[in-house]
């Protein structure tokens, strides 16, 4: 443990899941008749490297988040739920303006995504510690193209070289936030905290995440979440 270092969890949980089909937001759906939100948040709860988790939803949830989740779990560490933007990427610089001022590495997690295994976290910490900025992923199993406007092959990336990305993205924080600020003043919107990292020209260090460590984004991914919990259990 890095005694020196104040680990803030910025979990994103402000997407409005439109591949869902339901009424009810992805996060707050059940998995195992718990909601996919509070899987992932315990999982940060029970890590003794974090010292604090702020949750990210939409302006119209924060009270059905604190009353439903954090509430009826009794997370301690959640320390604030937070109005997200009309963009993850406006969403997780809410975060980031709200962590603790002592925060000096912060973790960026999708709160659809309550798979991440604790070594991982671990992993992803001791590793930006290090380099500054550390990214999760997994090769890509795939055979992967590149096609033009016009629909026909023009390129083949080999594989090795490709990687699925993940979360949680970890970061020294002042790194991430120079690259937020960066960011918002050119008018940059990244599908990643990575992208925007690299804009800064920092280098990404990818480290090896899991299989399982899925994103609920469609009804399907309730039926295989409910398979990865059960063989955890098992």
């Amino acid at each position: 443990m890095y005694k020196d270092k104040f680990v803030s969890v910025i979990i994103a949980a402000a997407g409005q899941g439109k591949r869902m089909n339901s009424k009810v937001n992805k996060q707050y759906l059940k998995l195992c008749n718990k909601p996919v939100l509070a899987h992932t948040i315990d999982i940060f709860e029970k890590c003794s490297w974090v010292d604090e988790i702020i949750v990210v939803t939409h302006s119209n949830e924060i009270e059905y988040c604190k009353e439903n989740v954090i509430k009826v779990y009794g997370f301690k560490k959640v320390i604030r739920v937070i109005a997200g933007g009309s963009t993850r990427q406006e969403s997780v610089f809410n975060g980031l303006k709200s962590v603790d001022k002592r925060c000096s590495i912060v973790m960026i997690h999708d709160g659809a995504r309550p798979f991440i295994r604790e070594e991982y976290i671990l992993n992803s910490i001791d590793e930006a510690v290090k380099y500054k900025a550390v990214g999760i992923g997994v090769y890509v199993k795939d055979t992967i193209k590149v096609v033009d406007e016009d629909g026909y092959i023009v390129n083949t990336p080999d594989r090795k070289f490709l990687w699925a990305i993940q979360t949680p993205q970890t970061f020294d924080y002042d790194l991430l936030m120079k690259a937020y600020e960066k960011a918002i003043k050119e008018g940059f919107l990244g599908t990643d905290d990575t992208s925007l990292v690299e804009r800064i020209n920092q280098k990404v260090k990818m480290i090896m995440g899991s299989y399982d460590n899925i994103k609920i984004t469609t009804p399907e991914d309730l039926y295989i979440g409910e398979a990865i919990l059960k063989s955890r259990e098992n």
